[in-house]
């Protein structure tokens, strides 16, 4: 476990872009559904300007179907960050593609972990002393939804502590859920039992393993905005909100 005595110091953020967006295909065809473009630029840059401007240096991006459009566009390098590719040669999941992610960085540094068709105004410094403050191991980044069945309903205690995670449940108005901004300790992730390669589910099966074992997981409520491009509507709302971001 890492010295707590200071504020962590968050360069590398891990971005999960290997799912087939099958709900946006039809809208966004033959691209990675984080390519999508959103005001002339894919989403994906949208979301790497914005954590590089919050002192990101780092981005390891999991990729899958059409892996050669992302790293063809990006390369080595985007705006000064380091940029590196963790390739799944076959569908692993949200979960798999982070632990193969995970497995090249460095042991005592915690890291961001990001979906690549989200964004979520989340302050990295804010996050961060939450994060120390109360020793966590996986921090969630939570806002308030309406949207039933959606998102990953989240209860939790007053001082962060995540008490249940009730995956594609949503709750009731107004319910704090998962944002899909992580700040992760990579000590706990050999807790969930899963190997690199594995075919698992990030919510579903690391997660909920996580949760089982008693690790230190805490959420913090964030009041920026958030949208998620799954779905058609929501993507084309992104160009007003991204405008203005």
């Amino acid at each position: 476990m890492r010295d707590r005595s200071t504020p962590s110091s968050v360069t590398t953020a891990v971005i999960l872009a290997g799912g087939l967006g099958t709900r946006l295909r039809a809208t966004v065809p033959d691209l990675p559904k984080p390519m999508a473009p959103v005001n002339g630029r894919p989403f994906l840059e949208h979301q790497m300007d914005y954590w590089i401007g919050q002192g990101i240096r780092e981005f390891v991006l999991s990729v899958g179907y059409r892996r050669e459009v992302v790293i063809e566009h990006f390369g080595d390098a985007y705006r000064g960050a380091s940029v590196r590719y963790a390739v799944e040669t076959e569908p692993l999941g949200t979960g798999g593609g982070l632990l193969l992610a995970a497995a090249d960085l460095s042991p005592g540094r915690p890291f961001l972990v990001l979906n690549g068709d989200t964004f979520f105004e989340v302050l990295l410094a804010d996050l961060a002393a939450f994060h120390d403050r109360r020793r966590s191991e996986w921090t969630f980044s939570l806002f308030r939804s309406d949207e039933a069945g959606r998102y990953m309903g989240m209860e939790v205690a007053q001082d962060g502590r995540i008490m249940s995670l009730r995956s594609g449940t949503g709750g009731r108005p107004g319910m704090l859920a998962n944002g899909g901004v992580y700040l992760v300790e990579p000590s706990v992730l050999p807790l969930c039992g899963f190997p690199a390669g594995a075919k698992v589910s990030l919510e579903d099966d690391i997660l909920a393993a996580l949760h089982a074992k008693d690790a230190e997981l805490f959420g913090f409520e964030c009041p920026g905005r958030f949208i998620d491009i799954g779905i058609p509507d929501d993507y084309f709302r992104a160009a007003d909100m991204l405008a203005a971001a």
